[in-house]
């Protein structure tokens, strides 16, 4: 039986090798979670969404460097963690400190000066297009597919759960939860091209 982390890794296996479309099941999966991880540092809601973008922006640009040894959930919290602190630095504010994850825990960027550089006014625009659409593109998918995908990225419940809170069976769950992000990925996947032949 795997274990969370092992699905993670196999999917960033997967965004490695070039598949983009991937990397969208990780955003889906982990957006709230590291929103709600940035309420312990960050006050200004606008602010938590907007980090919480520059986090999977600057994700996708270094998963080349993501090797496994730690959890990704790990990561993705230490990439927000800095990319807090950053925002909250340069508003000349004091961040509060997790110690709930630890750098020991977290995989470390080779290109850490390259991570910090890249807040340009056209990344800062793009994450909020990416927000932007991602909450489209929830909020214009039926009632089942919306309900399913919540319940199973959201809050974290099987496909068993999702099937008796819905009352249908788990193939339909797998079907309602495959449309949505089907749905959600061609709303942001122009969004997440390449520019100029360059990958980002």
């Amino acid at each position: 039986m795997s274990t969370e982390r092992d699905e993670d890794y196999l999917i960033v296996q997967r965004v490695q090798a070039g598949d983009q479309k991937a990397f969208n099941l990780l955003v889906s999966k982990y957006h709230r979670r590291v929103g709600r991880l940035l309420t312990r540092m960050v006050r200004n809601p606008e602010d938590i969404e907007e980090i919480v973008q520059e986090t999977f922006i600057k994700a996708y640009r270094a998963i080349g460097n993501f090797r496994g040894e730690s959890a990704f959930y790990t990561w993705i919290y230490r990439i927000a963690i800095n990319t807090a602190k950053n925002l909250l630095v340069n508003q000349g504010k004091r961040p509060t400190t997790l110690k709930e994850v630890g750098d020991e825990d977290s995989e470390t960027f080779e290109d850490n000066a390259a991570l910090s550089n890249i807040d340009t006014p056209e990344s800062l625009y793009q994450t909020k297009q990416i927000g932007e659409a991602v909450n489209e593109a929830m909020a214009a998918l039926p009632e089942e597919l919306r309900a399913a995908i919540v319940m199973r990225e959201i809050d974290g419940l099987s496909y068993e759960e999702i099937a008796q809170a819905m009352d249908c069976p788990i193939g339909t769950v797998r079907s309602r939860i495959f449309r949505a992000r089907e749905a959600v990925a061609a709303r942001i996947k122009p969004l997440l091209e390449p520019t100029g032949g360059k990958r980002w």
